[in-house]
């Protein structure tokens, strides 16, 4: 019986820990909220920033420091500036010195580079003059300083520029598509648009695929096929590069759940895989639909419908920046949202409540 209480506790100090936290002010204090809309972390600090990694950075007097999830101070204020915690490690200054420290707050010696850069993927970027390479948390090098750019990892990829050519590279180094290219998007599930000399295609694994007429192309999403432009016109093509929805929108945007914003005589409306509108263009704008079944649509203001067309919750909001496919979404990610409505910011549920009936001069998104 004792194990099994021990095993109850354990599961639920884990569970604590991983749980989503944002950052709210109040009354010129910051504290963090959970999902429920309560104070996890009372508002006390002047300065925070969100949770990152599991840690959130905290202004006490002069100094920054690092607390957990229960409030507890782990790193003390001892340093001057800060930024956030990647893979275990993070950034801070002291004594107008810049340097990497674990989450025990240890100094850690790393490679020299004329410019520190926060872990993204297990790789920090080191850079002498105008050669970028990168290194592992254990400080080993793992990419020697030979290209000119090196774009942030997504998914374990990343873009490269040497010798006025792209290609992509994994997180060991390898190059999996060769510098070749004018110009290159970012490489997701095995594909990337990319510019041969005066020619854009699609890229599929190594092969490059021509898009007949495309003079523009956007990032890959979570379908295996992105939207182009053609003769001014948006249509979509697939990873061979064929057009399998002709150019015929003014505008577009990504799908998501099998539909996709598209734009025609001054409306937007959304789209089937086929090109059909499903939904009738009747909005001013519109967002891709989050893995949640809804989408932002606006009128005077921004509401969220679901997949038929039913508006869920109404067009009373302002909403938060996008992030892009591979980070969050506008609108709905994991049952919240965060929306603005008269000068103040806070979050509602999938059903438009607002969580903790509360409203806050800033809020941030929920993070870990």
């Amino acid at each position: 019986m004792k194990k099994l209480s021990v095993f109850f506790l354990l599961s639920f100090v884990q569970m604590f820990f991983s749980q989503e936290l944002a950052l709210v002010k109040e009354n010129s204090k910051i504290g963090f909220i959970n999902k429920s809309g309560d104070y996890v972390i009372q508002p006390k600090f002047e300065a925070a920033k969100s949770f990152s990694d599991g840690l959130a950075a905290v202004k006490v007097g002069q100094f920054w420091g690092f607390i957990e999830k229960d409030g507890n101070m782990v790193i003390d204020p001892t340093f001057t500036n800060v930024k956030d915690f990647h893979d275990g490690i993070c950034i801070v200054e002291k004594d107008k010195t810049w340097f990497y420290i674990n989450k025990k707050g240890e100094k850690l010696t790393m490679p020299n580079s004329d410019k520190l850069y926060d872990f993204n993927d297990g790789l920090a970027f080191m850079k002498a003059g105008d050669k970028i390479g990168a290194f592992d948390k254990e400080g080993k090098i793992i990419i020697p300083q030979e290209y000119t750019i090196i774009k942030p990892f997504q998914n374990g990829f990343a873009r490269i520029y040497k010798d006025n050519h792209w290609g992509i590279i994994d997180n060991k180094g390898n190059i999996v598509v060769p510098l070749e290219y004018s110009d290159i998007g970012e490489y997701v599930n095995g594909m990337a648009w990319a510019q041969k000399v005066l020619t854009l295609g699609i890229i599929d694994g190594k092969d490059f695929n021509a898009v007949d007429g495309a003079d523009k192309i956007w990032d890959f999403g979570n379908q295996p096929m992105t939207y182009a432009r053609k003769n001014k016109k948006i249509g979509f093509v697939d990873r061979k590069g064929n057009w399998i929805i002709e150019p015929k929108f003014d505008k577009a945007r990504g799908f998501n759940q099998d539909l996709a914003p598209a734009y025609v005589d001054n409306k937007w409306g959304f789209i089937d895989i086929k090109g059909d509108f499903i939904i009738e263009p009747a909005y001013n704008d519109a967002e891709v639909f989050s893995n949640d079944g809804l989408a932002p649509v606006k009128g005077k203001d921004w509401g969220f419908i679901d997949k038929t067309g039913k508006l869920i919750i109404p067009m009373d909001y302002d909403i938060s920046v996008s992030f892009g496919f591979n980070e969050k979404n506008k609108g709905f990610n994991n049952g919240i949202s965060r929306v603005k409505k008269s000068g103040k910011w806070g979050f509602i549920d999938k059903s438009g409540n607002l969580l903790g009936n509360k409203w806050f001069s800033n809020a941030e998104l929920f993070q870990n």
